[in-house]
């Protein structure tokens, strides 16, 4: 069926970045919900000069925002969070767990798939209960346990399919056959919260891990005699690594050396975000354990450590581009393309190819963001002349 003038508008005039590359003075037509590879004589055409336009971008790996939490908020409150990563940009999201019980688990599960059913969630990732107690981070220590392929069923079971990512210790008791497990079923097995040494670690990636849950953080440093699980997920052609790239997680020459060794095709920046993404400072709960937030850094109160971040994705896309001068597409890759083809989802979103969900971000030339657009209706609608 032709497409309909009424139906259409062209965002034409800015720099649109596709799998192919960048198109100077581009125009990107959506129809209804959709990208449409052509525009009708008589669309709406909406002038975007001196901006650029990228897919939405796809986070894999987020607790929460807005003051809310995925991890123990109502729906409402969950939807909240929902509402302000895509004020910021993220079209598409995994909610992410912590540790916890395994019946809470199981029980948040149930909620947390309902929404992934009705479309508002493209999966949900468990970070714990099955990570060592060595690099827990902002995980409760009591509450930590062996990857028991049994209680690995039982999550993606409360899941009912929409269980996207497990992050493991797989050098633990069971870790190895839960990473069969999960690839079996098509839900990945991402390397994390782990104290475990470079054999260990090839020997999950041979195993079918494909993810390391934020590479660097929550496990041991490269060592020259002990090179550890870093060496092992950057050389790696089937490892994908998640990075934090909010200023406090990673050092940029670290940034650097991770894109330097993996490629943009196999990274992934994610926010980690906790509830005070996209709200400001103050006292929060991850999970069972009390947070402080102060000059947008997550600590627990007890220990100090990190506690998730802060971030939005439009924040980490202008650090990547501006800060870290990573190539504009390759940061587009990063953030929504590789992520996405993780998640299972790339047929609908993560680039602006014709057919896809008419998802995308606008940023003007300090690649501040100034409009977002979801499946065709404008959650930030550009300001133009």
């Amino acid at each position: 069926m032709a497409p309909r003038a009424a139906d259409s508008t062209v965002l034409a005039g800015a720099r649109v970045v596709l799998p192919t590359g960048t198109v100077e003075d581009g125009r990107v037509t959506v129809e209804g919900t959709r990208i449409a590879a052509w525009a009708p004589e008589g669309a709406r055409t909406v002038d975007l000069s001196g901006h650029w336009v990228v897919p939405g971008f796809v986070d894999m790996h987020n607790h929460g925002g807005g003051g809310a939490s995925f991890t123990s908020g109502t729906v409402d409150e969950v939807l909240t969070g929902i509402r302000t990563h895509r004020e910021h940009g993220t079209t598409t999201m995994v909610a992410s767990t912590v540790t916890g019980e395994m019946d809470f688990l199981a029980r948040r599960a149930g909620v947390l798939s309902e929404l992934v059913e009705q479309g508002d969630l493209a999966g949900i990732h468990f970070e714990g209960p099955f990570i060592s107690p060595c690099r827990k981070g902002a995980h409760s220590e009591d509450l930590l346990r062996d990857p028991d392929p049994a209680e690995v069923r039982k999550l993606l079971d409360a899941a009912r399919g929409t269980a996207r990512m497990f992050t493991l210790a797989t050098e633990l008791p069971g870790g190895i056959d839960s990473v069969r497990l999960l690839a079996e079923h098509g839900v990945i097995a991402a390397i994390g919260h782990t104290d475990a040494t470079y054999e260990q670690t090839v020997e999950a990636i041979d195993a079918g891990a494909t993810v390391a849950t934020h590479l660097f953080n929550a496990m041991p440093p490269l060592a020259h005699r002990e090179p550890g699980p870093i060496a092992a997920l950057l050389e790696d052609d089937r490892i994908t690594v998640e990075l934090i790239n909010d200023g406090t997680h990673l050092h940029p020459a670290v940034l650097e050396l991770a894109y330097r060794h993996k490629g943009a095709e196999r990274v992934a920046l994610i926010t980690d975000a906790m509830d005070a993404a996209g709200f400001g400072d103050g006292s929060y709960d991850l999970g069972p354990l009390a947070v402080e937030v102060k000059d947008g850094v997550a600590r627990l109160v007890e220990g100090g450590s990190i506690a998730g971040s802060t971030l939005t994705l439009d924040t980490a896309f202008r650090r990547a581009v501006t800060l870290d001068e990573i190539p504009v597409e390759d940061v587009v890759r990063s953030i929504s393309a590789n992520p996405a083809r993780l998640l299972g989802v790339y047929d609908r979103v993560g680039s602006l190819d014709a057919g896809k969900d008419a998802d995308l971000v606008v940023l003007d030339e300090d690649f501040v963001l100034k409009g977002v657009m979801r499946r065709g209706e404008w959650i930030i609608e550009p300001k133009t002349a």
